[in-house]
């Protein structure tokens, strides 16, 4: 698979009869989840004693990451220096209508301030209008970027607003591109993560790409119902209640 038209056969294929399930890994136990969440807050109006807060709780509970909005990024990497947690950034957010060459330069900007994650949006629009191949060139561009800095690359491709054959083709072309995740959504969108949603992605793109959920991951059952369905991180803002739930 290395062109549209094979993308588009492939698509075709999908819609009567998906690959089946990959081997999915055991949910982790306990309060070893948090090692599968993305600590997350990109509200617009998010401060920067919030952001150090949010740093605070992601060492206390050993997050994945946080994820923070690209002018956060200085500020949050030099509170996780010493730290394990990583930092996650966005690129193209939340509409992803920017150009790739824009997308590119803010994630090369993040990762030269201290970000080890990017999570750009998809051009949903191009996706909707059939430009596949502008679609492919915007997450080629960023990935290559990313990767040159040996740094993970999600691709956010706004399930909500996507019909299931538009997920389909969104997902074979994250696969082609070379991401190292497709996350379902960014969050400021009507809808989120669904079960139905994960498990469509990881059919798709699973083993060797995977899966992040993100949007009204509230709490412990919700979480183990994404990682039930391939999701492999998760991003939520409710993570510390998260833990809290897994520990009861």
């Amino acid at each position: 698979m290395d062109s549209i038209a094979e993308i588009l056969e492939l698509a075709d294929e999908y819609e009567s009869e998906l690959p089946a399930l990959p081997a999915l890994p055991p949910v982790p136990p306990g309060a070893q989840i948090a090692g599968w969440i993305d600590h997350t807050l990109l509200k617009p109006e998010a401060t920067s004693d919030q952001i150090e807060g949010l740093c605070k709780e992601a060492q206390k509970h050993n997050f994945a990451s946080v994820c923070v909005n690209p002018a956060y990024v200085p500020l949050a990497s030099r509170l996780l220096a010493d730290s394990q947690v990583l930092v996650c950034t966005v690129a193209g957010f939340p509409l992803g209508a920017t150009l790739p060459t824009q997308k590119s330069f803010e994630a090369l900007s993040c990762i030269l301030f201290g970000a080890s994650e990017i999570d750009m949006v998809m051009n949903i629009g191009a996706l909707k209008s059939e430009a596949y191949g502008m679609v492919l060139n915007d997450v080629q561009s960023v990935a290559q970027t990313a990767h040159n800095q040996k740094v993970i690359l999600k691709v956010i491709l706004e399930t909500p607003l996507l019909t299931r054959s538009e997920k389909i083709i969104a997902c074979l072309i994250c696969k082609i591109a070379g991401a190292d995740f497709v996350r379902t959504s960014t969050g400021f969108v009507p809808g989120g993560a669904t079960v139905e949603d994960v498990d469509l992605m990881y059919r798709l793109v699973g083993p060797n790409i995977e899966v992040k959920a993100v949007g009204g991951i509230l709490d412990y059952e919700t979480a183990t119902a994404m990682i039930r369905a391939g999701a492999t991180r998760l991003g939520a803002n409710a993570g510390v209640n998260i833990i809290r739930e897994a520990l009861e």
